[in-house]
């Protein structure tokens, strides 16, 4: 069973880095991946201070969010959540709100909260503030060419 495992293992490696040749000018980097490190964290920093607004406290927030007290803070100073900047977007707004109403709801309509943070990421990534970050995770991007962003629907599809 072993030399089955190491057998297949060896050809599976073999196929893929013949493939991998084949397909080298291919771009793996994936617009959501940009936006789990950059638009992800500036969405919760918004609706973080959305609720600081609305008289929670940092520990309070943090349980709502999910994460810690620490990083309630550190979006609170704009330590975190800054690679992007969204603040002035107007579309997005109505997205943040929505967020908000749900979590100070308390119900945890998880696929509404899940819709909205979809909807405000597509709604960012059609602003085309992230092109740049996603030609920094991969250089060999031409985001003149790419305008897989901008094509978006807000349901997701192209």
């Amino acid at each position: 069973m072993t030399y089955v495992i190491i057998s297949m293992t060896y050809v599976m490696f073999k196929y893929l880095s013949h493939l991998n040749k084949s397909i080298r000018d291919l771009h793996m980097i994936l617009p959501c991946e940009v936006a789990v490190k950059s638009v992800i964290p500036a969405i919760r920093a918004l609706v973080a201070k959305e609720l600081e607004e609305q008289g929670l406290s940092q520990d309070q927030i943090a349980e709502i969010l999910g994460i810690s007290q620490s990083a309630v803070s550190k979006y609170s100073r704009n330590v975190r959540g800054r690679a992007i900047k969204i603040d002035g977007i107007e579309e997005i707004q109505p997205y943040i709100d929505g967020i908000v109403i749900i979590l100070l709801d308390g119900t945890r309509q998880s696929v509404e909260l899940l819709q909205l943070f979809c909807q405000a990421c597509i709604a960012i990534r059609r602003t085309s503030l992230m092109c740049s970050l996603c030609q920094k995770s991969d250089p060999k991007i031409n985001f003149e060419e790419c305008g897989f962003c901008f094509t978006v629907s807000e349901d997701g599809k192209r």
